[in-house]
């Protein structure tokens, strides 16, 4: 009992950090959700059922433009793609003895940041500790979405809208660090600009829905870069 035990108060420790930051991105997400037309329930729903800031912020574009379910599908699907990949790196760490059950839980709960803790930790990775981390990161992604979504009905609309910038604030702040020490990135994200810009104001591309031009835009980028400025392998190990 002691080896589930003492992993999974180990993950809800590692996984307080996590919960705040989501708190703060996620409370945005409920004010845009309650802007797009959704219930605090509907926003709270979907953020339990997606668990991914970047799909989210992507549906409610898509739900603002009455886009189709096969776009918001395609569009889920290339913008979470990364998760399977982590999903596979992370299975690699388990103990021989995580079945297939746990792999999937833990696949589900698999983000950015769960990920990133995760894979840092040595040694083989016990199933529960991930429990612990989702038990208090989920909870507090949800939480904030509710928060959100409620503030969307009481607060005064200027109020709201000042909050809705902290959205692209957030944005701000995941691209800038990272752009800053690789003048290849910084490239790729102007490159995303341009393009975007292109998308938006040419007469026949401009006529394409929101949903495929994420999809369009995502493949054509990131596989231009992937093949023309491909990561060099590390030294292998020992």
């Amino acid at each position: 009992m002691s080896n589930k035990i003492i992993p999974w108060k180990n993950g809800i420790k590692d996984g307080i950090p996590i919960a705040l930051g989501y708190f703060a991105v996620s409370f945005t997400f409920g004010i845009m959700a309650k802007k797009a037309g959704l219930t605090p329930f509907q926003a709270v729903f979907m953020s339990a059922a997606n668990l991914t800031s970047a799909g989210q912020f992507g549906a409610l574009a898509l739900i603002g433009t009455s886009a189709t379910y096969l776009e918001m599908a395609l569009t889920q699907l290339v913008i979470n793609l990364r998760y399977c990949l982590m999903s596979c790196s992370l299975s690699q760490k388990f103990e021989t003895t995580a079945g297939w059950p746990h792999r999937f839980l833990v696949a589900f709960g698999v983000t950015d940041e769960i990920f990133g803790v995760s894979v840092c930790k040595e040694g083989k990775l016990n199933p529960f500790y991930n429990y612990g981390l989702m038990c208090v990161s989920i909870p507090g992604w949800m939480l904030g979405t509710f928060c959100g979504a409620v503030s969307g009905e009481i607060l005064p609309a200027r109020i709201i809208s000042a909050l809705s910038v902290a959205l692209y604030g957030m944005f701000i702040a995941v691209i800038v660090p990272p752009a800053k020490g690789s003048k290849l990135l910084t490239g790729i994200i102007v490159l995303s600009m341009l393009l975007s810009l292109l998308f938006a104001q040419l007469p026949i591309l401009n006529q394409i829905s929101q949903g495929f031009k994420i999809i369009i835009l995502t493949v054509l980028i990131a596989g231009m870069a992937a093949l023309l400025f491909p990561v060099k392998e590390a030294a292998h190990e020992r």
